[in-house]
């Protein structure tokens, strides 16, 4: 059975929605992951009737259809310590507000509420984000960080994410949460903590991006598997690294697209993933969501680089066999 493959619009909110609907249709993407940015959905607008069928409307237009949307700039923003300069550029003027840290935490997860209840309109059972950490500044662990300072952080996350999760339930909407440097969970450990401290609630799962998982040495063949009955939602990116022993995965303080970093993004099928294993694997897990393309490459123009990334994920697009391929000796 074919895949729906979607353009996730975070990379193109500067564009006018009608605009992005139009070019992913042009290129043959079945769909959109969209996301709450730009003119693309807001999620105050949850309950305007008018609105959401204007929304289904460009949609169906285009012919193309919409299985998730995202908000990772607010979600962002409802555990991060500090909150300063950073998320102002972000979060936009009705959630940051008078800037007030406790204030922007508290907005920022009531827009994520309001996200979950627009999933719901749209008709809609996933929304894809992150999470914020109250902890990350300490992933260096130096100066010393004592155990019930990051025991802290995992409570602070479920404090704030439950009540969250509690609407997302309300709304038969799932939240999948991008494993990402800065969040709550970014790599193996910090994942399966992470579940831990909201009781493995089936509302809170994993939007499997593999970009993120290259340059920390983390298997995403492998954490396809383990969280196999969480995996929500998958993005394509790539990643190519170049860890030469001057050039790092901490990436020193350089920009993106700068050929001192041990590793950047790229345009999918130009990195290092290994996308063939990885569908097999999503395959095995039984994973029939959309694949999405989430397009980032400082080097490469984007009009070239999601067509062109759809052209070539299509390929691990087969069905599996009818009977097993040694049925011939079991006669």
């Amino acid at each position: 059975m074919p895949r729906n493959f979607t353009l996730f619009t975070g990379q193109w909110a500067d564009l006018p929605f009608e605009k992005v609907a139009e070019l992913a249709a042009g290129w043959g993407y079945d769909g959109l992951e969209i996301a709450v940015s730009g003119d693309h959905l807001d999620a105050w607008r949850w309950d305007d009737d008018d609105y959401i069928a204007g929304r289904l409307d460009i949609l169906e237009r285009h012919g193309l259809k919409v299985w998730a949307i995202s908000n990772h700039l607010k979600g962002q923003a409802v555990c991060d310590d500090p909150i300063d300069f950073r998320h102002q550029s972000i979060v936009g003027e009705r959630v940051w507000g008078d800037g007030d840290p406790e204030g922007v935490r508290t907005r920022a997860a009531e827009e994520m509420m309001h996200t979950a209840r627009l999933a719901q309109r749209l008709g809609v059972k996933t929304v894809v984000g992150f999470t914020g950490s109250s902890i990350w500044q300490y992933v260096a662990m130096f100066p010393p960080v004592p155990a019930h300072v990051i025991d802290d952080g995992y409570r602070d996350f479920a404090d704030r994410w439950n009540p969250i999760l509690d609407v997302f339930d309300e709304c038969g909407v799932r939240f999948a949460h991008e494993i990402h440097p800065s969040e709550i969970a970014y790599d193996y450990w910090s994942t399966v903590r992470a579940l831990e401290a909201v009781g493995h609630r089936e509302a809170f799962g994993i939007n499997w991006d593999p970009s993120h998982m290259m340059w920390q040495d983390i298997d995403p063949v492998s954490l396809i598997w383990d969280f196999k009955d969480r995996i929500y939602h998958v993005d394509c990116k790539d990643t190519k690294l170049r860890i030469t022993g001057r050039n790092t995965r901490l990436g020193s303080h350089l920009p993106w697209g700068d050929p001192r970093r041990g590793w950047d993004f790229v345009s999918t099928g130009r990195g290092d993933v290994p996308w063939e294993a990885s569908f097999r694997a999503l395959a095995a897990i039984g994973y029939d969501g959309p694949i999405s393309v989430e397009w980032e490459d400082a080097g490469m123009d984007r009009l070239q680089g999601a067509p062109e990334a759809l052209e070539f994920l299509k390929r691990f697009d087969f069905d599996p066999p009818e009977t097993s391929f040694d049925a011939a000796f079991q006669q």
